[in-house]
């Protein structure tokens, strides 16, 4: 017999801190880009809208997550925490990325969360905008991987 998943905290019911907490945690680990360890904070089944895309199960965010970021070239995501429930959160985020021609973007979008009682997203709905920036436009100036803590985020950027 199989082991229960562990939780993975913070858990629902959220507070105004732990949905915080929750936020930034997403957003360190979709920094990292590593699609396998990403794809973990997901429940088994999750089910996602992301752009015109729909998938289900860590086997197909994980698939997912790696054409992405095989695309979207020198990543950067800010997230933040827009509102929260029990057991939901909205955020709103961008993110600025380049493609393989060396066209600078920056993605603009909202995502709608919802968890389990264990702390995994067990749904996500993401709808997403990209808007062509010249490279010195960017505002996201981090190496590669998690957002310094003193690096300005969404509201501060004006964004």
């Amino acid at each position: 017999m199989s082991q229960p998943p562990a939780a993975r905290p913070p858990v629902p019911p959220f507070t105004a801190e732990t949905a915080a907490q929750k936020v930034r945690a997403a957003e360190d680990g979709w920094n990292g880009r590593d699609p396998a360890k990403v794809a973990l904070a997901y429940t088994a089944d999750s089910v996602w809208r992301n752009r015109a895309e729909f998938l289900q199960g860590r086997d197909a965010i994980e698939a997912f997550l790696q054409r992405k970021w095989a695309n979207e070239l020198d990543y950067r995501l800010i997230k933040e925490l827009w509102a929260f429930t029990d057991h939901r959160i909205a955020v709103r985020f961008a993110y600025e990325w380049h493609d393989a021609a060396g066209q600078w973007y920056r993605s603009y979008g909202n995502e709608n969360w919802e968890f389990d009682a264990l702390g995994y997203m067990a749904r996500r709905v993401a709808s997403i905008n990209d808007l062509p920036i010249r490279e010195e436009e960017r505002k996201f100036h981090w190496p590669t991987g998690r957002r310094p803590d003193d690096h300005p985020g969404l509201s501060q950027l004006g964004l």
